[in-house]
């Protein structure tokens, strides 16, 4: 990897410390047409609100998370932790009492003693954006009597009946995607790059895969099928238990990204193989092995045109199928697979700019009797029902109703939950007949966020977000709410104070936080907490979307966000606006966006903008900043990609397409390096040292194009953090410094 040089960063370095110095108070000078005093003073609250969403890890903990339903539909076993920690232990709720009782933690089976995890399982959990401690995630067996989880390098089993877990097979490496067989019989998992399986009875471990070496790697998927293609399994069982299927993955040809701790140098550094845009990807094939015989079939399909593993599923009565994409994702193919390894098209997606990929599809019917497909052909997400051949029988969600996921299928009753909603800002759970006999039915009636687990006897559990109250999960049997999953997520000392409006033309969203001491008839500067990119939304009916907003405003400002074209649900229309236009779309709409928030309320003072954002949205602030410096006069960028060449193959290109060389116009356009002189107003630049999504690299090589331009700015490198900041000290002392930031430059 090419060194940088070591002056841009050290006199980054030199900028940040100077800047984190108190400033003299007659530096705020105070003026009529502002009344800066007034703004300028922090609410009583801020600070505690600011301790609150440090300590909580942004009011998360304490949430039941991983709610699955017993196959007896008698109990709903889940996760939680503290309200401020980060540990999490197994709950059971029983359905027929509304009772929970805690079943196990992990200070019980350690007995004092430290978890440990591997690098592989630290990077694995943060593909999954997960944070947790204890007891992380579990697999119910098939018959609900037992519960496998991995901890601290060690596979145990919970016995339901006797209250104990065990440990089994203990030797070998850490396991990676333990999983239960449908019937029960085996436990497989990934062990030092092999593909294992366990006999639940008794212990007894093999390999049913070989041939492992460094580089070489069997039974988990790759880096861009966890962060970008939302797979995260390597490896599929049938359903007779007989066989799997696995994923060979080769990345002998992908470049290694090192990343080393700076504040200890004496430690080798982490590698990881990490393909950046336009450069060499992972081989993957795809193989099938007997349990009890080891013996490998390879899969065929056109590999050379379609490389991208994307979904592989094994349904009873169905065969293997697999949804592999062209590099350029403009186009897929659904292939059924025969046991010879050979398969056949069952059908074929394309789009001129790319295809999104639904990880709930395809959904094969009980005995291979047809399959479930969601496709955006419409211009809208469709679901339809298709039949072995792959044929299309009907459609059963209609493009009109904004669906967003597959839930459930019940086959007996032949309906399908789903989610979905016309409106951007909610989501809701609907219901809909597989032969079309009835329209769909909307299941959830308050405004707000739904999503659900949905079980056996029809016993599911809601979950609800919403503004103006705490988030809530249902236990509803039939159409009764028999009880509610506790939360521990703590009160926020003060509600984020949330309007939601339409604004332009096109009725952008837009979310306006003011702050709790908002005094009518008075101007305040204005800070633009952006997103703006492809599958996230700033603007929705959670309330949780808006406590750090509310800190911000509680420093004397109006904070706004806005969702403009390129974000999710609002059509494919919408969101393929932003195709090969980084540079350009994004941001303008975010502009007209703001101007027109400006004009419905003139309490927005537009001559004191300043913009702030993460990762896309940090890549988002930043470039308002270089390109719209007469509209935003203060920024902050957190770990933005400063040159989509340096982010990887499966994002990037599926928007900017296939880089054509070094001069590639779409790349060069959307790059903040290319506007690194346009720099004009002030700029942090926040970046943690160990990222392994947006590499610690694009802060530096922004700041090292803004030095050579002669723009100051300031740069804050946090070392040892990630993607995210889930240490409530940094977090802390990080929100402090950022609204410190905008107070100096947006107060007079």
């Amino acid at each position: 990897m090419r060194l940088s040089p070591r002056w841009p960063l050290a006199v980054a370095l030199v900028a940040a410390a100077c800047a984190h110095a108190p400033h003299p108070t007659n530096h705020r000078r105070s003026t009529m047409r502002h009344d800066s005093r007034a703004n300028a003073t922090p609410t009583a609250h801020a600070d505690a609100l600011l301790d609150q969403y440090a300590e909580t890890w942004r009011f998360r903990l304490g949430a039941p998370e991983s709610v699955r339903v017993t196959p007896d539909g008698r109990e709903v076993l889940f996760l939680r932790s503290g309200p401020r920690d980060f540990v999490r232990d197994l709950y059971a709720f029983d359905v027929a009492t509304g009772l929970e009782r805690r079943l196990l933690t992990a200070a019980e089976l350690l007995g004092g003693a430290e978890e440990s995890l591997t690098v592989e399982e630290r990077a694995r959990r943060q593909r999954m954006r997960m944070a947790a401690r204890g007891i992380a995630s579990f697999q119910l067996s098939p018959d609900g009597a037992r519960i496998l989880f991995p901890l601290s390098g060690r596979l145990y089993v919970y016995e339901r009946a006797t209250q104990r877990a065990r440990v089994v097979a203990p030797e070998g490496g850490a396991p990676v995607d333990p999983r239960w067989s449908p019937d029960g019989r085996w436990i497989s998992c990934v062990r030092d790059g092999e593909l294992h399986v366990i006999d639940a009875a008794t212990g007894a471990q093999r390999a049913v895969t070989s041939g492992a070496t460094e580089g070489i790697t069997h039974g988990t998927a790759e880096f861009v099928a966890q962060e970008e293609m939302d797979r995260m399994e390597g490896y599929w069982w049938s359903a007779d238990s007989r066989a799997l299927a696995y994923q060979e993955t080769d990345e002998r040809g992908v470049e290694r990204f090192q990343i080393a701790d700076p504040m200890h140098p004496e430690r080798a550094p982490d590698g990881f193989a990490y393909p950046r845009a336009g450069r060499t990807n992972a081989t993957v094939k795809l193989g099938i092995v007997a349990v009890e015989s080891g013996a490998t079939t390879w899969v065929q399909w056109d590999r050379a045109a379609y490389p991208y593993l994307a979904k592989a599923t094994w349904s009873d009565g169905a065969p293997l199928t697999i949804l592999v994409q062209n590099r350029a994702q403009t186009e897929e193919r659904l292939l059924a697979v025969a046991p010879d390894g050979s398969s056949r098209p069952l059908l074929a997606e394309a789009d001129a700019a790319w295809i999104n990929i639904d990880p709930s599809m395809p959904r094969w019917l009980p005995g291979g009797a047809g399959f479930l497909w969601s496709t955006e052909r419409a211009g809208r997400w469709q679901v339809e029902l298709r039949r072995p051949d792959g044929t299309l029988e009907r459609v059963v969600v209609a493009p009109e109703l904004g669906y967003r996921k597959l839930l459930h299928v019940d086959a007996a009753a032949r309906t399908v939950r789903f989610l979905a909603s016309d409106e951007p800002t909610e989501q809701h759970v609907w219901r809909a007949a597989l032969d079309g006999s009835t329209a769909p039915t909307r299941e959830t009636t308050l405004p707000g966020e739904h999503d659900a687990e949905v079980g056996a006897g029809d016993v599911r559990v809601v979950h609800r977000a919403a503004l103006t109250e705490a988030a809530s999960w249902q236990v509803v049997r039939g159409d009764a709410v028999v009880g509610s999953l506790a939360s521990l997520v703590e009160e926020p000392v003060l509600a984020p104070r949330v309007e939601l409006v339409r604004v332009g033309d096109d009725e952008l969203r837009a979310a306006v936080v003011r702050p709790s001491n908002h005094r009518a008839g008075q101007r305040y500067p204005v800070i633009l907490m952006v997103y703006g990119g492809p599958h996230a939304q700033m603007v929705g009916q959670s309330r949780a979307r808006y406590t750090l907003a509310q800190y911000f405003a509680e420093q004397g400002f109006v904070v706004v966000s806005l969702d403009g074209r390129g974000t999710p649900n609002r059509g494919r229309e919408w969101e393929r606006a932003i195709h090969r236009s980084f540079g350009d779309v994004p941001i303008d709409d975010q502009v007209r966006g703001l101007r027109a928030l400006g004009a419905r309320f003139p309490e927005l003072d537009l001559e004191r903008v300043g913009v702030y954002g993460w990762s896309f949205g940090g890549y988002l602030a930043a470039l308002a900043m270089l390109r719209r410096s007469d509209v935003f006069r203060a920024g902050i960028a957190g770990a933005p990609v400063s040159d989509w060449r340096d982010y990887d193959t499966h994002y990037t290109e599926r928007y900017m397409g296939v880089p054509t060389g070094d001069d590639d116009a779409t790349y060069r356009q959307g790059s903040l390096l290319t506007w690194a002189d346009g720099l004009r107003q002030p700029l942090l630049v926040i970046h943690g040292t160990a990222d392994d999504n947006v590499y610690f690299l694009h802060g530096v090589r922004l700041s090292d194009a803004l030095f050579r331009a002669g723009r100051a700015h300031e740069f804050l490198p946090l070392a040892g953090s990630t993607h995210s900041v889930a240490d409530p000290v940094v977090a802390r002392l990080l929100f402090h410094r950022m609204a410190d930031f905008f107070r100096r430059h947006l107060h007079p």
